[in-house]
């Protein structure tokens, strides 16, 4: 799979999902400091799914995983991120994601009548 780690997202996930065979682009390493829509954008044009902590991307409704997980330590929020994205893969590049303790919650794009 392919994904943007966005600047706030923990090394230790970053290092777990490349491990575990993704291609991940860290923000933090290649472009730090850059625009929420500059992050977006190279997520869309890259075709890779937006891992990321910050809420500001919960207007998008799909290919963005958001990691809930506050309290928690860097190496389990990392097992806990590569589980779910091993468990939904299929499923991810077309949904919004939210990843919680014990939980992961996937909402489908809307889409428009009329």
């Amino acid at each position: 799979m392919r994904i943007l780690a966005d600047e706030g997202v923990d090394r230790q996930i970053v290092e777990r999902l490349r491990e575990a065979g993704h291609t991940v682009w860290a923000v933090s390493e290649t472009f730090p400091g850059i625009s929420d829509n500059e992050v977006f954008e190279i997520a869309s044009r890259e075709k890779a799914i937006l891992l990321t902590a910050d809420r500001d991307f919960g207007r998008i409704t799909w290919s963005v995983i958001l990691i809930r997980l506050l309290g928690l330590t860097p190496a389990r929020k990392a097992e806990m991120v590569c589980e779910a994205i091993r468990r939904h893969e299929n499923d991810l590049p077309n949904v919004f994601a939210m990843i919680s303790p014990g939980a992961i919650r996937l909402r489908q794009p809307q889409t428009g009548v009329g």
